[in-house]
This record gives C-alpha cells, sequence and structure tokens, in this order.
C-alpha cells in the first residue's frame, strides 16, 4: 500500500473520493475515468482523475489497461453483498427484531411477568437503536 496504513488509506475516502470509490465497489469492473464521470455526474474528467490518484497513492484501486479496479476493500461499518454495501447494523437490527418478534409470538407466557416484560423492552430498545445506527450510517455515506 505504498508505505501508507489502513488508517491514512480511510482518511483520503471523504467527498468525491468516498462516492467514486463506492461507485468502484458497486461497480465490481474495471471502470474508467469518463464512465465514472458521466455516472456520478461530475463536471470535468480532471476530477475525477484527481481522486483516482488520491486513491491510487492511498493503496485502494490500481489502474489495469486505462481502467481502474479495487485493489483493497476498506469497509468498516458496512457488509459488501454481491453489488450493495449495507450497514452493518442494519443485519443488527434485522436480528433484533427476529428476536423480539419471537418473543412476542412462540415464547409469550400466558401471564405476562417482570422478567418477560423486561427482556423483550431491552430487546425491543436494541432493535431501535440498531435501526437508528443503521439509518444515521447509511446517511452519512460511512463506510
Amino acid at each position: 500500500m505504498n508505505g501508507l496504513t489502513v488508517e491514512d488509506a480511510k482518511d483520503a475516502l471523504r467527498g468525491t473520493t468516498l462516492e467514486i470509490y463506492r461507485f468502484l465497489l458497486k461497480s465490481n469492473k474495471p471502470v474508467g475515468i469518463r464512465e465514472v464521470q458521466r455516472a456520478l455526474n461530475l463536471s470535468s474528467p480532471s476530477i475525477v482523475a484527481y481522486h483516482f490518484s488520491k486513491l491510487e497513492e492511498a493503496g485502494l484501486v490500481r489502474q489495469e489497461k486505462g481502467d481502474y479496479v479495487v485493489s483493497k476493500v476498506i469497509l468498516d461499518h458496512s457488509i459488501r453483498v454481491s453489488r450493495f454495501i449495507i450497514p452493518r447494523h442494519l443485519f443488527y437490527a434485522a436480528f433484533a427484531i427476529a428476536v423480539l418478534i419471537i418473543k412476542l409470538v412462540i415464547f409469550r407466557p400466558a401471564v405476562i411477568n417482570r422478567e418477560y416484560f423486561f427482556s423483550t423492552v431491552v430487546t425491543l430498545v436494541f432493535a431501535i437503536v440498531f435501526c437508528y445506527e443503521a439509518v444515521k450510517a447509511w446517511h452519512r455515506g460511512d463506510l
């Protein structure tokens, strides 16, 4: 990675550079400068070339036959599923919601006691927190 640490590479992933990196991750194939310019609606190819040079310097992309491909995947707060980049908290939220539904439908006692009530409320709080974090990461564009 040209002597740069993972933290240095993460620092390079901001703004337009991050958008271009995410586009490359989603495309999952070699991509040219003009293709990125058109897809992200950027004003000129030189802007894309500048951001590609930042990504190359950070060791995140490499050039192959004139096009660029991802050489290192950094997904701190996300998981890549095929072409989709999904916040990790979304999986935690789905799990907490599934546990809550199972608790309310299958394991509901005839008489609701304190332990059941407390554990259900805690599971609900976890589900809400994970949903909030997933939405926040999605809007922030966090990797």
